[in-house]
C-alpha cells in the first residue's frame, strides 16, 4: 500500500525498533472491524481511509496526531480483532523486507470489550505467532517481540510494568511509556521504572519528541531508559558553526558516548513538527557524528510509510547508499531488547549476508 517505489529497499533487511501496533493498521481492516462493531469512520472505502489518516496527522501537533488513534483502537477490543491486526501487522513488515521488530501498544485501551490486561497482551501474541509461522512458512524469518507501552497521562504504570514482566518470558520483549510529553515528564512513572530495573528488564521512553532536553534528561539520568523514543531534540545540545563544525554539550556527550540508541522516525517527525522536513532532519547531523541512530516508522498507517520508504527518503535527502542503510540496521539490531547471542545471530547470518548479496552503490 505505501511501498517503495525502489526495490533495492523492500529486499535490504531492515529491523524496526520503534512501531506502533495501533498505528499500522489495513485501511481495509479497520473499514471490516468498524462495520462489525458499528463504529463511526470518517470516510467509508480504503483509499479515502488511509488519505483521511495521512492527512489528520499532518497537522504539526503531536496532540492532533494522537487523536487519530481514536479509530484504530476501536477496532482493537476483542481478541480476534487484536488477533488479526497483529498478524496482518506481521505479513506487512514482511512483505517489506523485515527481519527484527519490536510492536508497542498500550494494553489499557484495549479493555472496553472486557478483555483482561493479560488476555489483550495473549491475543496480540497469538497473532504475532500465526504472522510469524506463516512466514516461516513462506521460507521468510522474521523475529518480533511486543513491547508494553505505559500511559505518560495515566497512573497506572507500576502495574503496566508488571504486566510486562509477567510476561517476559511469553512473547514481551520490553516496557515503554508514550504520550503527550509537555506536562507529563518521565519522572512521574519513577516507581514503574526502578521496578524494572530490579526486574533488570529492558525499557525505553518517548523522550525528545514533542519536548526538549529536560525530557532525554530525566529519562536517562532519573529513569535509566536504555534507549530514546525519537531523541530529535538531542540537537538543542549540539552547536554547530558556520564552517559545520560540532561541538557538543554534557548531555549529548554522554548519549554519544554512552551509544545510547536513538529511535528516530523521520516521517513522523515531520508530522509532529519535531522536524521542517526530512533534508533539516537532525538525523543526518547525529548520523555525520556517529549517535547510535537508528530508523522507524513509528506509525505507518499515519505517517503513510514502510521502512524502505523511511530509507528511501533518507537516501534522496542525504546521498545514503544501501551501505548507510545496513549501518542504521546494525545499529538497531544491536540495540534490540534481545538476548545478545539472538542479536549477533540476525546480524551475522540474515543481516549482513543479506546487504552482502545486493549490489551496494557508490
Amino acid at each position: 500500500m505505501h511501498q517503495s517505489a525502489d526495490r533495492r529497499f523492500i529486499d535490504a533487511p531492515k529491523a524496526v525498533l520503534h512501531d506502533h501496533l495501533d498505528g499500522g493498521l489495513r485501511p481495509q481492516t479497520i473499514i471490516e472491524l468498524a462495520n462489525q462493531v458499528g463504529h463511526q469512520l470518517p470516510a467509508a472505502d480504503a483509499e479515502s481511509l488511509d488519505r483521511w489518516f495521512v492527512d489528520s496527522a499532518n497537522s504539526g501537533s503531536l496532540v492532533r496526531y494522537l487523536e487519530t488513534f481514536d479509530h484504530t483502537v476501536a477496532v482493537m477490543q476483542t481478541a480476534d480483532q487484536l488477533r488479526r491486526v497483529a498478524r496482518e501487522t506481521v505479513e506487512d513488515l514482511v512483505a517489506d523486507g523485515v527481519v527484527y521488530a519490536e510492536s508497542r501498544y498500550a494494553p489499557e485501551q484495549h479493555l472496553t470489550a472486557g478483555l483482561s490486561l493479560d488476555e489483550v497482551v495473549e491475543a496480540v501474541q497469538a497473532g504475532l505467532d500465526e504472522g510469524i509461522a506463516a512466514a516461516a512458512a513462506g521460507g521468510r524469518r522474521i523475529v518480533i517481540g511486543q513491547l508494553i507501552t505505559a500511559l505518560r497521562h495515566a497512573a497506572n504504570s507500576r502495574e503496566i510494568a508488571d504486566l510486562a514482566v509477567r510476561h517476559r518470558d511469553k512473547g514481551v520483549s520490553g516496557f515503554d511509556i508514550a504520550g503527550a510529553e509537555a506536562g507529563f515528564p518521565p519522572t512521574r512513572h519513577l516507581d514503574a521504572f526502578e521496578y524494572l530495573q530490579r526486574e533488570n528488564f529492558h525499557f525505553t521512553i518517548h523522550a525528545g519528541e514533542a519536548f526538549g532536553l529536560p525530557s532525554i534528561w530525566q529519562a536517562l539520568q532519573w529513569c535509566g531508559a536504555e534507549r530514546l523514543g525519537h531523541g530529535v531534540r538531542i540537537v538543542d545540545d549540539i552547536e554547530v558553526d558556520e564552517f559545520g563544525r560540532a561541538r557538543l554539550g554534557r548531555l549529548s556527550s554522554y548519549v554519544r558516548d554512552r551509544r545510547v540508541p536513538l529511535e528516530m522516525c523521520p516521517s513522523s517527525n515531520l508530522q509532529t513538527g519535531a522536524a521542517a522536513s526530512i533534508a533539516e532532519h537532525p538525523l543526518g547531523l547525529l548520523t555525520r557524528m556517529r549517535f547510535r541512530v537508528t530508523v522507524n516508522t513509528d506509525n505507518r498507517l499515519m505517517s503513510g510509510t514502510t521502512m524502505s520508504r523511511e530509507m528511501e527518503l533518507l537516501a534522496a535527502a542525504f546521498g545514503y547508499d544501501l551501505d548507510d542503510m545496513r549501518w542504521f540496521t546494525v545499529n538497531a539490531m544491536k540495540s534490540a531488547f534481545l538476548p545478545f547471542d539472538e542479536r549477533l545471530d540476525l546480524i551475522e547470518r540474515v543481516v549482513k549476508p543479506g546487504y552482502a548479496a545486493m549490489t551496494i552503490p557508490r
